[in-house]
């Protein structure tokens, strides 16, 4: 599957995935619980901030920050015909500063370094005689699927867009399904294969 990781170092590869991890889960539900914008603003500052730090490690998820602009203009907009411009501009605040955290994670983080975490988090459940790598298999997974989401959106648009000169739109929905559960299909029978039944 494609990956969003840079190879190019910057400040941020060299922090621990845990503490990245824990970071994005404190903040991002920390936001949830407030409303105040003055609050929201600072937060929404720093997460751009940290992430313009990035430099050039950010160039190959330039497609997926335009559809997270989309995405936030949308949402001021609705609540602005809703009668609630305030509500839209906090939620926006919030799903800009979130996403920016996610996408420095995936930028700055190995898929190996994010499932040594979560075997190490999920350790006391072998009490319990669950299998650890298993869990912490399933999570990696899931975070990657959600990488791969946006990789593969990305490599169609561009082919669309060689081929029309026109963005691809809601008619890469079809191709981006089908090449989606091809490579959940894959994963799955190199799953079952090396790990049994």
């Amino acid at each position: 599957m494609g990956s969003l990781y840079s190879e190019h170092r910057t400040w941020l590869h060299s922090v621990p995935a845990g503490v990245k991890l824990w970071v994005l889960a404190l903040v991002g539900a920390g936001l949830f619980f407030t409303d105040r914008v003055e609050v929201l603003l600072p937060s929404t500052v720093l997460c751009l901030a940290m992430f313009v730090s990035l430099g050039r490690a950010t160039l190959g998820a330039r497609k997926l920050l335009v559809a997270l602009a989309v995405s936030c203009a949308l949402v001021v907009g609705f609540h602005a015909v809703m009668q609630h411009p305030m509500l839209g501009v906090t939620s926006a605040m919030r799903l800009l500063s979130t996403a920016l955290m996610g996408v420095a994670l995936t930028l700055t983080t190995r898929y190996t370094a994010l499932l040594d975490v979560f075997e190490s988090w999920l350790w006391p459940l072998r009490t319990l005689g669950f299998r650890v790598d298993r869990l912490a298999l399933m999570l990696a997974l899931m975070l990657r699927f959600v990488e791969h989401f946006f990789v593969l959106w990305q490599r169609l648009d561009d082919a669309h867009r060689v081929r029309t000169g026109r963005s691809g739109g809601w008619r890469l929905l079809a191709p981006l399904t089908i090449q989606m559960l091809q490579a959940a299909n894959r994963v799955a029978d190199t799953l079952e294969l090396r790990l049994g039944k």
